[in-house]
């Protein structure tokens, strides 16, 4: 009896491997109402490259979401987001981007997130009239995925949004700048509430590579439409967002990102690799050529910045 053929799936996902922004400045100079802040803020995404990459992810792992900008009528950058449905099995009614689990046909995380998009809202994949900007280094969800971030322009305003009921509830927008500051920056509806716009909470995360629990800041940003039953940005949406915008404005947060000593998402990501029997076992089933010692190595990263001494504000 012939042996069964050794597994022939998917090739892993190499992050290097993105469609290069094919955006032109004719097409942000046509954009109306575009302000100077928020050209600069394009051209900053547009010009953004991911660096290196030092972890190698198996496919079955791997998430995407797209973070939709389009310009508003003040000129000011907004992103897309979604109040999931009441009926999904996961993360029922939360407010998230548009995004999930990468399909064995998608050829790379700007394909899924794409794709994601277009089932989700109806976000056409054509690159001309939402081209891309950038894509970021990847986070990591609750439920342990690896998830990243593409960065899109919408530049065709006559796009209408086709949702699908099954997922997504409702559509809406909040501004970009929104998520570099503790305060709403732009609605006085809002700013005229006795309720803060952002807030945090830090959670202890499981043990570390030296049985440590450090701690993980979760930031929650209102829009002004919690009244109506929309929850909150919060989780990893925001601290996507928050990545996105320090990015765009090219500016720190007026409030701290990180509680002091906090991994970083490459020290998290590294070490829920090495020590989650599931992502070994899917490199070995998917093919993913992995030095296990390295992957060590850059999660235990943190020890060594626990030696150093602590500034006295830090924002990562």
């Amino acid at each position: 009896m012939p042996s069964r053929p050794a597994y022939r799936g998917p090739k892993p996902i190499n992050l290097l491997k993105y469609h290069r922004p094919k955006l032109k400045l004719s097409q942000v100079r046509e954009v109306p109402h575009l302000s100077k802040e928020s050209r600069q803020c394009i051209r900053t995404l547009a010009s953004y490259r991911l660096p290196k990459p030092r972890l190698k992810f198996p496919r079955s792992k791997c998430a995407a979401v797209l973070v939709a900008l389009f310009v508003g009528r003040s000129g000011e950058l907004h992103v897309l987001l979604s109040r999931r449905a009441a009926t999904l099995r996961t993360f029922a009614g939360d407010t998230s981007l548009p995004g999930g689990k990468v399909d064995p046909e998608d050829k790379n995380f700007e394909d899924a997130a794409r794709r994601e998009a277009f089932e989700e809202i109806g976000l056409p994949r054509d690159r001309r009239k939402v081209p891309l900007l950038c894509v970021l280094d990847p986070f990591i969800a609750s439920n342990q995925l690896i998830v990243v971030p593409v960065v899109v322009l919408i530049v065709d305003n006559t796009l209408r949004p086709i949702l699908n009921s099954s997922e997504v509830a409702s559509l809406f927008s909040h501004p970009l700048k929104a998520f570099v500051s503790s305060e709403y920056p732009l609605n006085a509806e809002i700013a005229s509430l006795e309720v803060p716009h952002h807030t945090y909470q830090d959670y202890n995360l499981p043990p570390g590579p030296d049985g440590e629990c450090r701690q993980l800041r979760v930031h929650w940003f209102l829009t002004g439409r919690e009244a109506g039953g929309t929850k909150p940005v919060f989780g990893l949406t925001a601290a996507i967002l928050i990545r996105v915008a320090m990015l765009s404005y090219a500016k720190e947060p007026d409030f701290e990102v990180e509680p002091p000593g906090a991994p970083t998402n490459e020290e998290r990501i590294a070490w829920v690799m090495y020590s989650n029997p599931t992502f070994r076992k899917a490199c070995e089933t998917e093919g993913v050529a992995v030095d296990w010692e390295s992957v060590r190595c850059i999660a235990e990263e943190v020890l060594k910045r626990d030696r150093l001494p602590r500034p006295i504000r830090s924002k990562l």
